[in-house]
């Protein structure tokens, strides 16, 4: 599938996550088979781009092509400034967060708050589109709560304003997270319009990605929380739909070698203090596969330094790779 002249390949995309889906993690799932990986959502006030942590989330320095930056706000004018202003620093694709369901970000009147304000989508939708010359996607949901799904309406809407393509997660803001995606309501709003969707919202496996294609036809699929500490999901599922065949898991070693790396890059883009934090949670998800590794978690997450994160890392996975028990000695 194309958005604008950017090929994605394979159809198996990365979806923002605020607070996951940085410059490390969005590289790492690139590597392992994401066609496309999306950024985790970036201010449209303008006043806040000169922050370390905006800084941070607008660094796109060597990262793999297309590069697609999302941005979150609620004023027409100040989200096509904050497009003209990424794409100056290096997005290929812009992508408008309408799917956030976080009470901060809806309190403010952004992320999925914005379905209630079909007119105010309409204004937003159009402001970008015309600001920039890279093609514009929208992420929503399908729509503000069950008795308000205009998941459909707001993808027309989208379409005839120029949308290169739709990802919409199959809940409503009031679901959050909970019950199970409603593929039905991205079936129909595929069906309603020409443009790209991406199917968002509990794909967690190779069959359940087929599956979700099947349902809803269409032309992606979006993969989020079930990726975290599971990052190699991207060439499983791309491999699953283009053989039909189901890859091996990966060993215990090369498992090792992608969380030793990961580590290596956060380390070296926060620096190493914010590093050693923000990989505890990464270090969580990969080892919550294990019954031992609650123990694991609770050494790790104590290490204060890069090179002791790194050590008890690669002692407790060279541990599980020689088939041995896991020695936790207290991190120094």
């Amino acid at each position: 599938m194309r958005i604008g002249s950017h090929l994605i390949d394979p159809p198996v995309v990365l979806a923002p996550m605020a607070g996951v889906t940085d410059k490390p993690f969005r590289q790492l799932c690139k590597r392992l088979g994401a066609g496309l990986a999306v950024s985790e959502m970036t201010t449209a006030d303008p006043r806040l781009w000169t922050t370390r942590k905006s800084l941070m989330r607008m660094d796109h320095v060597g990262e793999p092509e297309p590069v697609s930056v999302q941005i979150a706000g609620f004023d027409p004018a100040m989200l096509a400034e904050a497009a003209r202003y990424n794409v100056d620093h290096g997005a290929e694709i812009v992508d408008i967060n309408m799917g956030c369901p976080a009470k901060k970000v809806c309190n403010v009147w952004s992320g999925s708050a914005l379905l209630q304000d079909e007119a105010l989508v309409a204004r937003i939708l159009d402001a970008v589109v015309n600001a920039v010359a890279v093609p514009v996607t929208l992420k929503i949901r399908t729509g503000w709560n069950r008795d308000n799904r205009n998941g459909v309406a707001i993808a027309k809407i989208a379409e005839a304003a120029g949308i290169a393509a739709l990802a919409v997660h199959g809940r409503t803001r009031a679901d959050l997270y909970q019950g199970d995606a409603e593929y039905e309501t991205i079936a129909a709003i595929k069906d309603a319009i020409r443009i790209p969707v991406f199917a968002n919202g509990d794909v967690d496996s190779p069959a359940k990605a087929r599956r979700v294609l099947a349902t809803t036809k269409c032309d992606a699929v979006m993969v989020g929380r079930a990726a975290q500490g599971r990052p190699w999901i991207f060439r499983e599922i791309a491999h699953f739909l283009a053989t039909g065949e189901t890859l091996a898991p990966p060993s215990t070693a090369e498992v090792r070698d992608i969380l030793l790396g990961h580590l290596a890059d956060l380390h070296a883009f926060y620096g190493e203090p914010q590093g050693v934090r923000i990989a505890r949670k990464h270090l969580g998800w990969y080892a919550k596969d294990r019954p031992e590794n609650a123990a694991f978690r609770a050494v790790v997450n104590r290490a204060e330094s890069a090179a002791e994160q790194v050590r008890l890392t690669r002692d407790y996975f060279d541990a599980l790779d020689a088939e041995a028990t896991p020695e936790l000695a207290a991190a120094a």
